[in-house]
């Protein structure tokens, strides 16, 4: 094993070596070059042993930088890895947020959809039954056109209304507004008609005793006074505590 020594243990071999030769001549010729010669032997090694430890200084100095250097460059490595995959999962994480605000947007959708398809309760001139989107939507229509006075194509209207839902809830209150755009054109004779045939169906219906005084309106348009007599008696009869009986009774006094 190579012995290391420092520069003080160097200095004081060296010292050593002058204070021997200072005394040289105390020894025989043979004996003084002997003892030369292995302190020169001596100072040799311990100059060789000097360099070595300075170059194996050096050398582990250099070794040392290389070491911190390389070290250097894997923290900055792991630096770069780090970064890199706080940028995935940032943008995973992003990613996922999108997907799942999908899904909401899409489940929304699909029930707003569905909504649109599921029949609805509705309740209409006393009477509760169950509509689809597209029955509702056409009854809608075809009144906020009557209401509008454009008679002529409210009755197009609620009469592919009935076309289409024969069997509809809204099908009674259609033929009392499609009766009453007929009597606004003056189709008095389909008007009553249809005036009847919604009495017909369900006499019991909110729009009843209207439907029977409209009947009798139409035949005095149509100068039937004894048919219109004879209507407006039954609606008396009938429905006694309505609106429409205390009209009817107006109207058979201005008969006589």
């Amino acid at each position: 094993m190579l012995m290391r020594f420092s520069k003080s243990q160097v200095i004081f071999a060296v010292c050593l070596v002058i204070s021997t030769l200072g005394h040289a001549g105390l020894f025989e010729d043979d004996e003084a070059r002997k003892a030369i010669l292995d302190l020169r032997q001596r100072i040799e090694k311990l100059k060789t042993d000097a360099d070595q430890i300075q170059t194996s200084s050096k050398d582990d100095n250099a070794g040392l930088g290389r070491g911190l250097l390389e070290l250097q460059r894997q923290i900055e490595l792991l630096r770069a890895d780090l970064a890199s995959e706080r940028g995935v999962n940032e943008k995973l994480t992003k990613d996922l947020t999108d997907l799942q605000q999908r899904y909401k947007d899409d489940v929304q959708s699909l029930s707003d959809r569905m909504a649109k398809l599921e029949p609805a309760k509705i309740t209409l001139d006393g009477v509760d039954f169950t509509a689809s989107p597209a029955e509702k939507r056409d009854y809608d229509a075809a009144l906020a056109i009557f209401r509008k006075g454009d008679f002529v194509t409210a009755q197009n209207l609620f009469s592919g209304f009935m076309s289409r839902y024969p069997v509809s809830g809204y099908a009674l209150s259609a033929l009392f507004w499609l009766g009453n755009a007929q009597y606004a054109t003056r189709d008095y004779k389909d008007a009553i008609v249809n005036f009847r045939a919604l009495v017909a169906k369900n006499p019991e219906h909110a729009r009843a005793p209207e439907a029977v005084l409209s009947v009798a309106n139409c035949q005095l348009e149509l100068k039937d006074s004894k048919g219109a007599r004879a209507t407006l008696t039954n609606l008396i009869k009938a429905y006694p505590q309505s609106e429409a009986a205390v009209a009817a009774k107006e109207r058979l006094a201005s008969l006589k």
